[in-house]
């Protein structure tokens, strides 16, 4: 069913909502919880508990050494993670229709904003973007909602329901529910009861395509 209220800007999660960059995540991961002493996660742990920014999960991980942990991590991230970037099916196509269509358009990510703009230049995104913000850009990161206040700085849009907030996961549905977005679920799998009961999503795309072509 399409809705029948458009928005007038739509904000995007980038990591796996957008582009597949769980490897490189899980593999970085995993290198710095073994130099600093834990038991390596199993790659489904990595999808389930991978969620907030590094200054907001790293302090609970590894206290007094967080910021230790974070070099070893970033060490790591650098010497893969664009090797390992893959396109989300449809994500291209969806971002050209939509920006086509006057739409604005900002990512709002947890991936650190030095390397979120690295992968989006590499693509050859940015054009579609009017703002590219990660993790650190704003003084607080996802899921509250002063990223989003930045994403639409200078827009003329103000939170509500004129903006959809697009990602995977549940912070990305709780930081809409914290800006008074509206919260739009892109996966592959559908919610299942109970999984985002605190924080529902308006609406469910399956993929990226399914979007564009609702708006």
């Amino acid at each position: 069913m399409a809705p029948t209220e458009k928005p007038k800007a739509l904000l995007f999660d980038w990591d796996n909502t957008l582009v597949n960059t769980w490897p490189a995540i899980h593999d970085a991961n995993n290198h710095t919880l073994k130099a600093m002493g834990h038991e390596p996660w199993t790659y489904e742990e990595t999808l389930s508990r991978v969620r907030k920014s590094m200054r907001d999960s790293f302090p609970g991980l590894f206290g007094d050494r967080w910021e230790e942990a974070a070099e070893i991590f970033y060490a790591r991230f650098e010497e893969s993670h664009i090797a390992q970037l893959h396109p989300h099916e449809g994500a291209e196509n969806m971002l050209k229709a939509l920006h086509s269509k006057g739409y604005y358009l900002a990512v709002v990510s947890n991936k650190t904003g030095k390397y979120l703009r690295e992968e989006v230049e590499h693509l050859g995104w940015a054009k579609y973007f009017n703002k590219i913000l990660g993790a650190g850009d704003a003084k607080s990161d996802k899921p509250n909602p002063a990223p989003v206040d930045m994403a639409l700085e200078g827009s003329g849009i103000p939170r509500g329901s004129d903006v959809w907030f697009v990602g995977d996961t549940d912070v990305d549905l709780e930081c809409a529910h914290n800006a008074g977005c509206v919260a739009v679920l892109v996966r592959e799998t559908p919610p299942t009861n109970g999984e985002f009961d605190e924080f529902p999503p308006s609406w469910y795309f399956n993929k990226c395509m399914e979007l564009a072509e609702a708006l």
